[in-house]
């Protein structure tokens, strides 16, 4: 389609020169002397098909491509968002949320534009800018040609150096657009700390300058831009007098005619949006490149944990820890050291110490969010490594520290992990979590949305109803992450009952920093700077006047004298 455009753009200055020089002439083009005007309204319907021929030729290649365009953006998106839900936290502790919301966004729209907008202009004016100078030269004459393209060198130059321009000054407004972007989350994460602290002051005017900073550097950008048309209309004014300064002689010296002579203007005019596309192009192409250079490596970035396990069933949870030793990437010491542990089907292991000991960290070593420096973790017969990620963390229900809500109702966010639980699932799942009371005082019961991360619930809400989610699942392993810390003692009773109940069905590992949460487990680990220091059941470690009993003794008289009136 673009091919035919362009040769009926060539086509129409020729067709309108011979039309001038038959009337010159006095006969329509091909038509005997007595029908002038019959033959030239004929002439003219050629010249109303061509037109409306390009006109629909135009709107539908345009549709073609920008179909494809946005087949582009889809499946860059697709695949940033692919990756971005791959990476391990290593990755996300050396990026800015901002920037990667800014690169799903803005990035990718600019390199849609390129593709787009860029890859049409482009085309288009190359082809019509060749043909064009093809016609003119062999149906012209060569010489136009010459003092047309005589100001081009002057061109090329100026947008060679307009170009280089565009690409620093969009690289920076993107990634100034990326800090803003970070900061605004960031605010609305922490508003109401910002409002605690009094910094909303601080926080509008810091705002005030990175949205400043962005703006100027998309002035920046758009000023070398606006250096195109410029650059273009004068090149094109100095062909425009040398090619009829040239034409107009040749007529004079009777070696060109009035319809050629007319030709040339038409096909200026036809050549001014080839060079005009030119401009836009590179400044399209400019923005596209760099927004490519910053969303290319989030693509090609590695996964920490690579998912290459081949096995999809796992047997019942039998977990064993052997010398399993890690550390943070550009840490010291080690986060967890030898740690030798064996869990058995069916039963549970409470992991209590100081904080930073490495509790957590031996939990995201079995989730596979990090992988082990040294050492082995294995379920049942085979290591951890030997599972696909989603067959393993299928088998898992894990509740962390800080539970994540989504913006959705209480309902929803308890059954996020078992979408075909039924209302009474739900229900059994909330009470066994003690927290079926709670929803049922909210305005609208279970369909109360809970705001964005569940900011209208309270910390020991949103721990309830993540412990709720956790119980609705299937997962024949659960992992409480001091889950705990953020209820009454007489609520932590009730859960630890509900668990209790599961002990058969369920193995459990549980973290807490409130001993009282693991008296009744099978076997309690004591952690001390990564290491195993205290191993054995509640009376064990009591009777070993360790780190657990004197931690024992002092929650249990701080219990005493909470109780007392």
């Amino acid at each position: 389609m673009l091919l035919g455009i362009v040769g009926l753009n060539a086509w129409i200055p020729r067709h309108i020169g011979e039309v001038v020089d038959s009337l010159a002439k006095g006969s329509a083009a091909g038509v005997g002397a007595n029908a002038p005007l019959e033959a030239l309204l004929q002439s003219l319907a050629w010249l109303v098909v061509a037109a409306l021929l390009i006109y629909f030729m135009r709107a539908g290649w345009r549709l073609f491509l920008f179909r494809a365009v946005y087949k582009l953006g889809v499946q860059l998106r697709t695949q940033l968002y692919q990756r971005l839900c791959l990476q391990t936290p290593s990755f996300y502790q050396n990026q800015r949320t901002g920037d990667l919301m800014a690169a799903a966004t803005n990035d990718i729209d600019a390199i849609e534009m390129a593709a787009g907008e860029g890859a049409l202009a482009g085309f288009d004016g190359v082809c019509n800018l060749v043909v064009m100078t093809a016609a003119l030269t062999l149906a012209v004459d060569y010489r136009i040609t010459l003092a047309i393209f005589a100001p081009m060198p002057i061109m090329a130059f100026l947008f060679w150096k307009i170009s280089n321009k565009i690409h620093f000054a969009s690289r920076e407004s993107l990634d100034s657009f990326g800090r803003m972007n970070d900061q605004v989350l960031e605010t609305l994460q922490g508003v109401r700390t910002v409002r605690a602290l009094g910094l909303l002051d601080r926080e509008k005017e810091e705002f005030r300058k990175r949205a400043q900073r962005t703006a100027d550097a998309s002035l920046s950008a758009q000023n070398w831009e606006a250096a195109y048309e410029p650059s273009v209309g004068t090149c094109l004014t100095i062909a425009s007098v040398l090619s009829l300064g040239v034409g107009t002689w040749l007529v004079w010296q009777n070696q060109l005619t009035v319809g050629q002579l007319t030709s040339v203007g038409l096909y200026l005019g036809q050549m001014i949006w080839p060079m005009f596309a030119l401009g836009w192009v590179l400044s399209l192409m400019q923005r596209g490149a760099a927004a490519w250079e910053r969303l290319q490596p989030l693509l090609k970035e590695p996964v920490t944990v690579v998912d290459d396990g081949q096995q999809t069933q796992l047997p019942t949870p039998h977990i064993t820890f052997n010398q399993v030793s890690f550390a943070y990437p550009q840490q010291t010491p080690s986060a967890l050291n030898n740690v030798q542990l064996e869990l058995l089907t069916g039963k549970s292991l409470a992991i209590v110490g100081p904080t930073g000991s490495g509790k957590s960290t031996l939990l995201k070593l079995l989730l596979r969010q990090w992988q082990p420096t040294l050492g082995e973790i294995s379920w049942g017969d085979q290591a951890l490594s030997a599972y696909q990620l989603k067959a393993l963390r299928s088998q898992i229900a894990w509740v962390a520290q800080e539970p994540f809500l989504f913006s959705a109702s209480v309902a929803s966010n308890i059954g996020l992990a078992a979408p075909t639980a039924s209302r009474e699932q739900i229900i059994a799942a909330a009470k066994m979590a003690a927290v079926h009371d709670d929803i049922e005082r909210l305005p609208q019961g279970y369909d109360t949305p809970v705001g964005e991360r569940g900011v209208t619930l309270s910390g020991g809400q949103k721990q309830r109803v993540a412990i709720a989610r956790a119980l609705l699942t299937n997962a024949p392993l659960l992992l409480l992450d001091d889950a705990l810390s953020a209820v009454d003692t007489e609520t932590e009773s009730q859960i630890l009952r509900s668990l209790a109940a599961e002990a058969n069905q369920r193995t459990v590992i549980v973290i807490s920093h409130r001993l009282s949460s693991v008296v009744k487990a099978d076997q309690i680990v004591v952690l001390r700077h990564g290491n195993i220091v205290e191993q054995g059941n509640h009376e064990q470690l009591v009777n070993l006047q360790g780190w657990y009993a004197r931690q024992w003794q002092f929650q249990q008289l701080q219990a005493s004298l909470d109780a007392e009136p």
